[in-house]
């Protein structure tokens, strides 16, 4: 991780005034080590509690991931801040019992999971690729597949089969999505969630390729002179995106890293 007083300086920005800064960060493998099996996932309890500690102190805090918001929610287990779910196309608000969904996403929700069902044969699961039900979108992972390259020549079989029926497919870390040909991102979601905020400041963490999107969006609204700051932190790992670090402003060491910045914030 970068050095502490270097950290505290990129980040004087976002303390300087809390109540009008917002941060928002990835949870798989930001927040959350990466792990063999997606259900394993979890957060920290000492990363959770200096969550909780920055949620108190700042005008907007956000998770903003891939997975469904309400799954996000379950394993950050921080019912007081915001959750981005299913790559910005989820916005559940704190408090709130469910999340919003636009309605051109899901309208696709049942094509989605008849292509899933289509798709999915007893092969894949002997192979050990798992599915995943995103509601509008479908997810095939291989992380830990007994034969990862077998287990990744099948899914890729599976991407050729969605393009041919017109779905847009987006490959991450060990992972396939079936998407609608509905336009959203991380980017999208957390400017539906921003710009109902009266923030003047906002930072961005993330690992993985999704996450430069959120990236984008953020330098797009200080470009527009919506936000005077924009910070966007890297999680460095040894799957790590090139455009990732070349594209952001810092760069953290894993969730450990994370953590370490968050109680910079405080």
């Amino acid at each position: 991780m970068s050095p502490a007083a270097t950290l505290v300086e990129a980040l004087g920005p976002i303390r300087s005034e809390p109540s009008r800064a917002a941060v928002l960060l990835d949870i798989d493998g930001t927040l959350a080590p990466i792990v063999r099996h997606a259900d394993d996932a979890h957060v920290p309890e000492a990363t959770r509690s200096v969550l909780i500690d920055v949620s108190r102190r700042y005008g907007v805090v956000g998770c903003v991931s891939g997975r469904r918001a309400a799954i996000a929610r379950q394993i950050v287990a921080i019912g007081t801040i915001a959750y981005v779910g299913n790559h910005g196309g989820e916005l559940l608000r704190p408090g709130a019992t469910r999340a919003e969904v636009a309605p051109e996403l899901a309208a696709w929700s049942k094509r989605v999971k008849e292509f899933a069902a289509r798709a999915y044969t007893p092969e894949h699961h002997r192979i050990r690729v798992r599915a995943e039900d995103k509601d509008a979108i479908a997810a095939f992972h291989w992380r830990g597949a007994p034969d990862e390259g077998v287990a990744e020549a099948a899914v890729r079989e599976i991407a050729a089969s969605a393009e041919a029926e017109g779905f847009v497919v987006h490959w991450g870390r060990k992972v396939l999505e079936v998407r609608p040909p509905v336009p959203f991102d991380k980017g999208l979601g957390i400017v539906a969630l921003l710009r109902e905020q009266e923030v003047t400041a906002a930072l961005y963490v993330g690992d993985d390729t999704t996450d430069l999107d959120a990236f984008r969006a953020l330098r797009t609204m200080a470009s527009a002179g919506e936000l005077e700051t924009a910070l966007c932190v890297a999680v460095s790992s040894e799957e790590t995106p090139p455009d990732l670090a070349e594209e952001s402003d810092l760069m953290v060491d894993g969730p450990a890293g994370v953590r370490g910045l968050l109680e910079a914030l405080l």
